[in-house]
């Protein structure tokens, strides 16, 4: 697309939850309908939320998820010191560029509420003209992250897509 060109639709986003006990039924995701009640609110239309074991299978909902080209796909969970949490080790192989400053944010975010919010250890870059974060599991810290990407999101899809304003 030209960055003069009128983007065609809406943006697409996906949205990949790492949970063993969500993905084996023990209890209902709720970081999820948080993410895609303000992926909506931002005008994205969504694909259903992938709720799937910590591990591999992120890295796999999310590589399935570019197949698509989606605008962003967010993550959230795995991101902590557990020995199954790793979101990190997964997204990090399929990024293209880092964008360390909006995870700095992030954990700057949350840790003005919990100092645990410093041990996430979560991922924010680019693949191809798709935006990737990782979110913390918890629905607080996913609304933490989600305001501070909240001034920023129109932007960096702009960026992604062509355009050079500043």
């Amino acid at each position: 697309m030209n960055a003069c060109e009128p983007r065609r639709g809406p943006r697409k986003a996906g949205v990949v939850i790492a949970s063993n006990r969500a993905a084996a039924g023990i209890y209902e995701d709720k970081s999820g309908p948080v993410i895609l009640d303000w992926l909506v609110e931002h005008g994205y239309e969504t694909f259903p939320v992938m709720v799937v074991p910590d591990g591999e299978p992120v890295g796999a909902a999310i590589r399935a998820l570019l197949t698509q080209e989606p605008a962003v796909v967010i993550t959230s969970g795995g991101t902590g010191l557990s020995p199954d949490d790793r979101t990190p080790e997964v997204t990090l192989p399929l990024l293209d560029r880092e964008i360390p400053g909006l995870m700095e944010g992030i954990r700057r975010a949350g840790a003005a509420k919990t100092p645990m919010a410093m041990l996430s250890r979560g991922h924010a870059g680019t693949a191809g003209k798709t935006f990737i974060v990782n979110l913390p599991g918890s629905p607080k810290g996913v609304m933490d992250g989600l305001a501070v990407l909240d001034p920023v999101i129109a932007h960096l899809c702009d960026q992604l897509e062509g355009s050079h304003d500043h």
